[in-house]
């Protein structure tokens, strides 16, 4: 705790020195309620402040539900008070005419940077989080029974405006037999990991008529007639279900995702490689949903805090939300691509403490469709939305107008701000929950793909992802320190920089380094240091720490090892020589002190 309390009282101090403020009473309150309320003060409590902040911002005044838990003294709370007066008006909680944006990002930096951080929930609030899921199953059911069959037929016709000619395109892919089908990274419901998923002996009577265990399993009908026999096909009613589990993301609640078995997993990775080559041949699809760059939705958030024309919208439980109802309407001219997503779909998953629930969902995080399906249901919700605001039958060229100023990438959407309240209300008519909490379109705040803005300006913060390491066999919390200290120095926070310069160097060298460089380093914009040249190469030395990782050992042989060689994503041979000894997600086991290049 004392190693934490001087870390923040250099970040205090920093912010302290940006916004001319005192801050010494900030950090007697948050070093009191750390000491009694623990972890969950900066990590929950914290982030709410930060939270409420943001929708003052937005709203334009500090209402009386805002900072809940906090001492007020005027029209605002007692904490924080130093910047937050050059923000809101003291007596009347007013924002004022020309707020102070670095007191805006000070703000944020202080209360947000712990709502991150890797640390494990509790018991109840996971069980809390499960029992959320089969919920939102419930509420899922009930809203395809209530959906308004008129705006149904909305959604079936600008489903083929927006995304007819991509789904042609798949489809015939899909009937020309060029789908391939390949292993993801992540893992599965039958527990195969590395090269073990490349001898799967499971595939289902559902998958074989679209996708045939000959074509995909192996590399030639010779070894398919030899393996045959090794492979188990599974009937509907016996398809292994997805599993679902809990992944951290914050300490208030942790992210729930369904690992998919391999066979079907390994279907979906192909399906996925047809769509993204599809969307992004295309200039008017791709600029409408995103896929491997969230800069644009980045890019249109700054424009709309600068402009105030653009709204930034986040969904709740947007991927559980995604009615498989909703994907077999967008499909419904496209019979064998129907056939087949239908098919790598799970239908089942199992559920801790509630056993194999059957699915009304699409599919849940962890299914490699689940975001492209996603991103195309919001997106035509989105334009059924802009429709009934325009009211008028949408067209092609409507479509093209609202290029640059609509925009999905997730859950995290981008409308015009005249179109807003209806967009809102048809989210709502298609079972889908805003987050109104997150999402922005009255003030000058905006949010969108992991940036904030205020009024033009860039307010983004520096997040604490982990613990400091205690010692030099936490790599992890190493890697992750040495980030954090790189990005507080990048932003201008220099002494808390040099805090956990001093907590690194106790545990590794720890040179002038250029952000290129492989060794852990610290960034300056001075450059790097060099200590020694190279008498072979004639390049400049350091010495410095890089961490050592080690990838599983995981054997492929026969079929499996041809098969593999084969599905790769570019014409290019595989890069690792030993990718057929070694397999999997790689292992941080130790740090290795070396002399390296700074640059």
């Amino acid at each position: 705790m004392k190693r934490l309390m001087s870390f923040l009282q250099c970040v205090l101090d920093d912010l302290g020195t940006w916004c001319h403020t005192s801050t010494d009473r900030d950090l007697k309150t948050v070093a009191a309620r750390f000491e009694h309320e623990g972890w969950s003060f900066l990590t929950i409590t914290l982030t709410n402040f930060g939270r409420d902040l943001e929708k003052g911002l937005d709203q334009g005044f500090v209402s009386d539900d805002l900072f809940a838990g906090f001492k007020r003294r005027g029209g605002l709370p007692e904490f924080a008070q130093g910047f937050l007066r050059n923000v809101f008006d003291p007596k009347t909680g007013r924002l004022l005419d020309e707020p102070s944006v670095t007191c805006v990002w000070a703000l944020r930096q202080l209360t947000l940077m712990w709502g991150k951080i890797n640390l494990p929930c509790s018991d109840a609030r996971e069980r809390k989080a499960i029992n959320g899921f089969v919920e939102c199953e419930k509420d899922l059911r009930e809203s395809d029974r209530a959906q308004d069959p008129v705006l149904f037929d909305r959604f079936l016709r600008i489903g083929t405006l927006l995304w007819g000619d991509v789904l042609c395109e798949v489809d015939r892919k899909v009937h020309d037999n060029e789908i391939t089908s390949r292993h993801g990274p992540g893992q599965t419901a039958d527990r195969l990991v590395g090269n073990d998923k490349w001898r799967q002996k499971e595939w289902t009577w559902r998958l074989e008529p679209v996708f045939p265990h000959g074509e995909h399993l192996v590399s030639s009908w010779r070894l398919f007639s030899e393996s045959l026999p090794d492979v188990q096909f599974l009937e509907p009613g016996a398809e292994r279900p997805s599993r679902v589990v809990s992944v951290p993301k914050t300490l208030k609640s942790p992210r729930i995702i369904a690992l998919e078995p391999a066979c079907m997993q390994y279907v979906q990775q192909g399906l996925l490689a047809a769509f993204r080559e599809a969307i992004d041949s295309r200039d008017t699809e791709s600029s409408l949903i995103g896929w491997s760059s969230q800069m644009p939705n980045q890019h249109l958030a700054w424009q709309g805090s600068l402009f105030g024309d653009l709204a930034t919208l986040d969904l709740s439980e947007a991927s559980d939300r995604v009615s498989n109802q909703h994907v077999r309407g967008l499909l419904r001219q496209n019979s064998l691509l129907a056939e087949g997503v239908e098919s790598c779909r799970s239908r089942k998953a199992d559920v801790p403490d509630h056993g194999v629930v059957r699915l009304a969902k699409f599919a849940s995080m962890g299914s490699a469709l689940c975001f492209p399906f996603e991103s195309m249901v919001f997106s035509t919700i989105v334009f059924v939305g802009i429709e009934l605001a325009l009211k008028r039958r949408l067209t092609r060229r409507d479509v093209l107008s609202f290029v640059g100023r609509v925009r999905v990438y997730g859950d995290d959407i981008i409308v015009p701000v005249n179109v807003v309240h209806s967009v809102l209300r048809t989210l709502d008519a298609f079972g889908l929950r805003v987050n109104l909490n997150k999402s922005f379109w009255t003030g000058k705040f905006r949010e969108s793909c992991g940036k904030e803005f205020y009024d033009g300006v860039d307010v983004s913060v520096v997040r604490v992802r982990r613990l400091f390491p205690v010692n030099r066999t936490d790599v992890q919390e190493l890697e992750s320190t040495v980030s954090t200290r790189n990005q507080l120095y990048k932003a201008g926070l220099w002494k808390s920089a040099r805090f956990l310069d001093g907590v690194i160097e106790r545990l590794i060298p720890f040179p002038h380094v250029a952000e290129t460089s492989p060794l852990l380093g610290r960034h300056s914009f001075l450059g790097y240091e060099t200590q020694r040249n190279c008498p072979k190469l004639h390049r400049p030395l350091v010495r410095g720490a890089v961490s050592r990782g080690v990838t599983p050992v995981s054997k492929l042989e026969d079929y499996g090892a041809l098969l593999k060689c084969f599905v790769t994503s570019s014409d290019l041979p595989v890069v690792d020589s030993k990718h057929l000894e070694r397999s999997g997600r790689r292992v941080d086991v130790g740090i290795n002190l070396r002399y390296g290049t700074p640059y």
